[in-house]
């Protein structure tokens, strides 16, 4: 779905920049690649969504500064309710709100979503909605988490406008806790019979 995330996002001080760098006539081809519109998530993007435990998140405040913000949570926090709306638990922190007093006055916000022991990385634009309890009660006991000890404070509905896969040029492979867990696993399990081996020989 390139051609909705290149008419969003490459404005005309874009298109300057791409000219005088020699990338315009290839962002061009970009540009008038794929739908007019988005049409909605594939099912690639909405296992990569529902596989992911954080993402960057990017809110403009009405001076004009941008803020970015990690939200996190455990893997499957972040919602897929259908092809082009996603959404999460907005979780208490440190009680700035800056984003939720960002969306309430510019509701686009931009995410990247990164996967980086695979070095991959979705980008989404969408309009974002914060729900309270008293607006949607079904909505926020959907993005109910029972095991995660978080207070949820709202809920965060992105109706998503375009998405764009990026190049994993750059992105140095990183691994979580279970990540590692995993891959040493078949060491740990031969270790353990290993060792009951040794001790039935030397019993």
């Amino acid at each position: 779905m390139a051609r909705p995330f290149a008419e969003i996002s490459f404005t005309p001080n874009v298109h300057t920049a791409q000219e005088r760098y020699g990338s315009r006539t290839q962002m061009s081809r970009f540009q008038s690649s794929g739908e007019d519109d988005f049409t909605g998530l594939t099912e690639a993007e909405v296992s990569f969504i529902q596989a992911r435990d954080g993402f960057y998140q990017a809110t403009v405040s009405e001076t004009g500064w941008p803020y970015v913000q990690f939200r996190g949570g455990p893997a499957g926090f972040l919602k897929v309710f259908d092809e082009k709306t996603i959404g999460y638990a907005d979780f208490r922190g440190n009680r700035q709100y800056l984003s939720v007093g960002n969306i309430n006055g510019n509701d686009r916000v931009a995410m990247i979503l990164m996967d980086y022991a695979n070095r991959r990385r979705l980008k989404i634009l969408a309009r974002a909605e914060i729900l309270h309890n008293e607006d949607a009660p079904e909505i926020l006991e959907s993005l109910q988490l029972p095991d995660y000890r978080a207070r949820v404070e709202r809920a965060v509905v992105l109706h998503i406008e375009a998405t764009d896969w990026n190049c994993p040029q750059h992105i140095t492979p990183r691994f979580t806790e279970a990540d590692i867990a995993d891959a040493v696993a078949p060491l740990r399990d031969r270790l353990s019979f290993l060792e009951t081996r040794l001790a039935e020989l030397e019993g």
